[in-house]
C-alpha cells in the first residue's frame, strides 16, 4: 500500500502530524496477499472527507521512535495501526489510543465494533464512555450508510461466531450492547 493514501485517511489539519508518521512507518509490509488495491471505507467528518484503508501491512515502527512523538502523532499512529491485519496489533493500538475525545479518532475506533473479535469489543465497551459517546453517536448520523453497514456487520458475526452456545439471543452479544448504548445515546434521529 503507498503511505501517501494515509494523508487523505486524517482530516486536512492534521497533515503534517501525518506527513511525520509516514516518515517513521516501516518501508517493509507484511502483505502477502494480492497487490489489488484495498478496500478503503470512505467517511464524512465535518468539512473533511476521510478515506481510510480496511486493513494495513506495516511493521510496527521501533517504540524508541515512538516515544519521541507527540501525544496527536500517537494518537494519528495508533488509529492507523487500529486497521492492521493482525487482530492483536489492532487491540493494542485500541488500547493504546484510549478513550479520547477527538472526533477525527472515533471512525477508527468505531470500524471495530463491525469486526468479528470479541476481545477488541471488551476494549471498545471500556473505552466508549459518557466523555465521547456523543462523538460516536455524531458519527453515526453523518455516516448512516455505514452506520446501518456496521449494524449488519454485527448481527452476522453474532451469528457465525457467538451464537452457540455462548449468546443465543443478539441482545446478549457485546456488539450489539454496544450499538444500543451508542444508538440511544440521543444523537440519532
Amino acid at each position: 500500500m503507498n503511505k501517501d493514501i494515509l494523508l487523505n485517511a486524517f482530516p486536512r489539519i492534521l497533515k503534517s502530524d501525518v506527513a511525520t508518521i509516514l516518515q517513521i512507518l516501516p518501508k517493509h509490509t507484511q502483505y502477502f496477499g494480492s497487490s489489488k488495491q484495498l478496500p478503503i471505507q470512505t467517511f464524512k467528518l465535518d468539512e473533511d472527507e476521510l478515506f481510510i484503508p480496511s486493513r494495513i501491512y506495516y511493521d510496527e515502527p521501533d517504540s524508541i521512535i515512538v516515544g519521541r512523538l507527540t501525544d496527536v502523532q500517537r494518537a494519528i499512529l495508533n488509529c492507523i495501526y487500529i486497521r492492521h491485519h493482525d487482530g492483536f496489533i489492532r487491540q493494542k493500538s485500541l488500547e493504546a489510543l484510549g478513550e479520547r475525545t477527538e472526533y477525527w479518532t472515533i471512525p477508527y475506533s468505531l470500524q471495530l465494533l463491525g469486526e468479528y473479535v470479541y476481545e477488541i469489543l471488551e476494549v471498545l465497551d471500556k473505552l466508549i464512555t459518557e466523555r465521547n459517546i456523543e462523538n460516536f453517536s455524531r458519527l453515526t448520523k453523518e455516516n448512516p450508510k455505514f452506520w446501518q453497514q456496521t449494524e449488519s456487520r454485527i448481527i452476522s458475526y453474532w451469528h457465525a461466531y457467538y451464537r452457540w452456545p455462548k449468546f443465543p439471543r443478539l441482545q446478549d452479544y457485546l456488539g450489539t450492547q454496544i450499538a444500543d448504548r451508542i444508538r440511544n445515546a440521543g444523537f440519532l434521529e
